[in-house]
């Protein structure tokens, strides 16, 4: 499926959740930190207003609680505002 975000928005894949063990112990999913960084898949144009920074390919990093879970052909990822991205990794 082919997803082009609109206006400021971009779609981003997040990196995999770090598994850590404690003695053998399993952290479930569940108790996981959510990732914090992950990888621009696709970008909108931008509005009038903010010109569009990103690009597909950017490894960023965005803020705890930002965007909106989506799950495309069995894959997670965030669609977000440009403004939610607070860096890019280079």
């Amino acid at each position: 499926m082919n997803v082009k975000p609109l206006a400021d928005r971009v779609l981003i894949e997040p990196a995999p959740a770090e598994t850590k063990t404690v003695g053998g112990i399993i952290i479930p999913d569940t108790a996981k930190e959510k990732p914090l960084k992950g990888t621009v898949v696709a970008v909108g144009n931008g509005t009038k207003d903010e010109e569009m920074v990103l690009k597909t390919g950017d490894q960023v990093l965005y803020g705890k609680d930002a965007g909106t879970e989506v799950e495309i052909d069995g894959t997670k990822y965030l669609i977000m505002r440009q403004s939610d991205v607070v860096a890019i990794l280079s």
